[in-house]
């Protein structure tokens, strides 16, 4: 599988387009804007776009799967139905962000832990990582020990937990029951910045190290 990601919107969320190259059939997770770029690379890698995946529905992420999805007539799958809040708001808190293209959509397929989706012959396994988002879902390929983890851990940090449904707890048991087990050589590509492993961040993440977690500070 050949992953190329693309930083949209003023955020620089990374949008990861993933081709299967044995079918030249590709899928997109979190097409949160920018959607000409998307589509360009899109082009440039020869592939036909066969599904858009979404972890979570703040709208640097999502805002622009509804469209895409018209434009594309991929379905989408995912997240899980806790986001079901973040979607109805997708309009309002766009025009917050600025971003006036942002619209509520209806995903072909709302997901759950342990399901897996499909594209091409690739199959991605899914977890429920809430805690950022009550419906934030990450998805792995195990064949290459990768990871998109959406804004639930970064490259030294970790996702906010400030805004409606977020809850550290519940954050950091997804990090700690959910990621960690995959290993810590599984390599992970996050909402925002760039690529670290999981034994990286147990090591020498300020928030969630077996260090830190040992001797917790309290985020507030």
């Amino acid at each position: 599988m050949k992953v190329t990601v693309i930083p949209v919107t003023p955020f620089e969320q990374n949008c990861s387009l993933l081709v299967c190259e044995e079918s030249a059939k590709a899928a997109v997770i979190d097409p949160g804007g920018d959607l000409d770029r998307i589509e360009a690379a899109i082009k440039q890698s020869g592939a036909r776009l066969e599904k858009i995946f979404v972890t979570h529905a703040h709208v640097d992420h999502a805002g622009g799967v509804a469209e895409l999805a018209r434009r594309t007539s991929a379905p989408v799958e995912g997240p899980q139905r806790g986001d079901q809040y973040w979607i109805d708001v997708m309009e309002e808190h766009g025009r917050d962000f600025g971003f006036e293209f942002a619209e509520p959509f209806t995903p072909n397929r709302w997901l759950e832990d342990g399901e897996n989706v499909r594209f091409g012959n690739i199959t991605l396994e899914v977890l429920h990582c809430p805690g950022h988002t009550p419906g934030h879902v990450a998805f792995y390929y195990r064949a290459q020990r990768l990871a998109f983890v959406g804004d639930v851990l970064f490259r030294d940090s970790v996702g906010r937990t400030d805004f409606p449904g977020g809850d550290w707890d519940t954050l950091v048991r997804s990090i700690t029951q959910k990621l960690w087990p995959l290993g810590d050589d599984v390599q992970f590509i996050s909402g925002h910045g760039p690529v670290s492993t999981f034994g990286r961040e147990r090591q020498t993440n300020p928030w969630v190290s077996d260090r830190e977690l040992a001797n917790p500070t309290n985020p507030d």
